[in-house]
């Protein structure tokens, strides 16, 4: 009888562990972006101090991209978002591995490898943002 009282008396459910308005994959793209910005003046600029300064502070943009593109993954992606984009799985493990090549890399072009995957996160993320 006592667990009658106390049970819930409205049952509710959600897709992401608190509100939707803190999820957005223009975190990693920011730091993506970062991290692609810092390898073109890494190129342009032969100051040995500097190079060095430039590689900590991508490396450092590089692992929070990864952090956010994870958080999207294990907090908001869930089971319905993965039956319908059964590549998404396999996308945030390219997406983790082009930004961990681009945290290792001067070159431009792995910067941008990791910005194009991350683009096609946000496609799918807005994309369940209508459903």
């Amino acid at each position: 009888m006592l667990s009658r009282l106390f049970a819930p008396k409205v049952q509710v459910s959600a897709h992401c562990d608190l509100p939707c308005g803190v999820y957005d994959p223009a975190q990693a793209r920011i730091e993506a972006e970062s991290v692609k910005a810092i390898q073109e003046k890494y190129q342009a600029n032969d100051d040995p101090h500097y190079r060095m300064r430039a590689t900590t502070i991508k490396e450092e943009r590089a692992e929070l991209a990864k952090h956010h593109v994870s958080v999207l993954w294990s907090d908001y992606f869930k089971p319905p978002h993965f039956e319908k984009y059964p590549e998404l799985h396999q996308l945030v493990n390219d997406t983790l591995k082009a930004l961990s090549t681009a945290k290792g890399s001067t070159d431009p072009a792995t910067g941008q490898k990791a910005l194009d995957y991350i683009a096609q996160i946000d496609k799918i993320f807005w994309e369940t943002k209508k459903g």
